[in-house]
């Protein structure tokens, strides 16, 4: 094997930060050469400025380097051509035209809407966490902020201020803690502004946010919707038939009134609605120990039990998580309970109600796999 043979074959172990695919796959080595001892190459970027140009250059360094007789690595960064941005764009979408991935009959991503009747009952804080103990376990996860109006993920996932790549007319989403993001709060000009959107162009965000980005090869999409059961909840019904939802209420029984209604709309649009999960829940003083009930007891258990009155079928009660400073400090600082404090009470109920979340009741049989040989 020549030496050239050598480098090429260290490049096709070096993946693009973002999209997690070979360089030499994506059209990105653009040329190599060999003489005395250095290693000469020019990568080519998707975009000027690329933000991962520092973590490519460490990564091609260190991969060459390895090679016996590579003494120096003298690397140059150019940036694609459309055309070749067209091409890239073609791979990964696998030459298809513009698609919603997960709605394709041959996804075996699942996909779940997180739901509430009424906000304020911590809906975004229980994805942002849910998504992240799925990562721990070893799934491949993502979350799109479908809250158009009151997106609060990138603050909670520790991403705020920061913004896609964007490939033409595709975008790669951002990454924290083994989670792929999207929100509509990356694309606004200031993070301040207000959304002011109504009913046809909100479906038209979902879509255009589930089909212009590059999610890759996901196991879990967790899907934060709006509070209520309005526009959304029903495009996602209409944009991905086998989405499921799971709801979130808190113990106040009028809370779970509401809650009941975001379970009912998703029986109504045909969505299976595996779960429900009760937040801000009772916990043990600090100081003498005795149980809190903070905001009442049984409205997990009351939803549940209307949801499996309605469906026909039983609808969990997957678990409570109990109110914890921790899980509102958490998000406030980007760092959620289940990174920041896995030990307490808070983060061990969400890795129980994930263990329960990833078991995929539904058979494959039928299902085309994606596999070759």
């Amino acid at each position: 094997m020549t030496m050239i043979d050598q480098i090429n074959a260290a490049l096709a172990k070096v993946e693009d930060p973002e999209i997690h695919r070979p360089l030499p796959d994506l059209g990105m080595v653009d040329s190599v050469a060999f003489n005395e001892g250095i290693a000469t190459l020019k990568i080519l970027l998707t975009i000027s400025g690329c933000p991962m140009q520092d973590r490519l250059r460490s990564d091609i360094t260190s991969a060459l380097t390895s090679i016996e007789g590579v003494n120096s690595v003298v690397l140059t960064f150019g940036v694609m051509s459309e055309e070749q941005r067209g091409n890239l764009k073609s791979i990964l979408r696998n030459g298809r035209e513009k698609i919603i991935p997960f709605a394709q009959p041959e996804s075996l991503t699942r996909v779940i809407g997180i739901a509430s009747g009424k906000g304020g009952v911590g809906k975004s804080s229980v994805t942002a966490n849910l998504a992240i103990a799925a990562a721990k376990k070893g799934l491949r996860v993502g979350i799109l902020d479908a809250d158009v109006y009151g997106h609060s993920i990138p603050r909670l996932m520790g991403l705020i201020g920061q913004r896609p790549t964007a490939i033409d007319q595709m975008f790669i989403p951002l990454e924290s803690f083994g989670v792929k993001t999207v929100s509509m709060e990356m694309f606004k000009p200031d993070r301040a502004d207000p959304v002011a959107y109504r009913g046809p162009l909100l479906h038209r965000v979902l879509e255009q946010l589930l089909s212009d980005a590059y999610w890759g090869d996901l196991d879990l999409l967790l899907i934060d919707l709006p509070p209520g059961t309005g526009d959304l909840a029903i495009s996602l019904g209409q944009l991905i038939p086998a989405s499921e939802i799971l709801v979130v209420t808190t113990p106040q029984i009028a809370a779970a009134e509401v809650a009941e209604r975001a379970g009912r709309i998703a029986h109504q649009i045909k969505q299976h609605v595996i779960g429900v999960i009760e937040n801000m829940s009772e916990f043990p003083c600090p100081h003498c120990g005795d149980i809190i009930s903070l905001f009442g007891t049984g409205g997990g258990e009351e939803t549940a039990r209307r949801l499996s009155e309605l469906v026909g079928n039983d609808v969990a009660l997957l678990g409570k998580i109990p109110f914890s400073p921790d899980l509102r400090t958490g998000g406030d600082e980007g760092n959620p309970v289940v990174m920041q404090f896995p030990e307490s009470p808070a983060a061990i109920a969400i890795e129980l109600i994930v263990d329960q979340i990833i078991v995929r009741k539904k058979s494959l049989l039928g299902v085309r796999l994606g596999l070759a040989t």
